[in-house]
């Protein structure tokens, strides 16, 4: 009987702390799964930021590694508040939205030489469109023209430009 008096006065309990719980205004989301630090490289939406960190990845072929980067959207909190260029620590949790289900847990500090970082990439993704418009020209300029040929042409280099002339032969 004891037992059964122990069971009963904990689902008590228990009802009453739920009941206590729904009472509490929500301010914190549950924290559980994976946590990761990046560094913030966009924080122009409205409570939200883009993290990203760099991580090594193994090729079996080549018995070596190469960098890869990964990019996550996650929740900035108004208490947070991590701007461009922080070195940030995230955790997952509940899809706050589509593509949201990280939030930034604290600042950690500045990464050093973002500016720069950020400005050279640019450049980069400037130079590229340039360097393909250039291609598209110089091909344009050495596509030498077309020449069509019926059964009965000859060809004939002519002597004062070096050039080569249709010949007709004459029947």
């Amino acid at each position: 009987m004891k037992v059964y008096k122990k069971m009963a006065t904990n689902r008590i309990k228990n009802l009453e702390e739920q009941k206590q719980e729904k009472l509490r205004p929500k301010n914190s989301l549950s924290l559980r799964g994976r946590a990761f630090v990046g560094t913030v490289i966009s924080a122009r939406m409205q409570k939200t930021v883009t993290v990203e960190w760099e991580r090594k990845h193994f090729l079996k072929k080549y018995e070596r590694y190469e960098k890869r980067k990964s990019k996550v959207n996650a929740h900035n909190p108004e208490s947070v508040n991590a701007k461009e260029g922080d070195v940030v620590r995230i955790k997952e949790c509940r899809p706050i939205s589509k593509t949201k289900n990280f939030v930034v847990v604290e600042v950690m500090g500045k990464e050093k030489g973002f500016k720069e970082r950020m400005e050279a990439e640019e450049e980069s993704k400037a130079k590229k469109p340039a360097k393909e418009e250039n291609a598209k020209e110089e091909n344009a300029r050495i596509k030498p023209a077309r020449i069509h040929f019926s059964a009965r042409t000859e060809l004939t280099p002519r002597a004062d430009t070096g050039s080569i002339e249709k010949a007709e032969e004459e029947d």
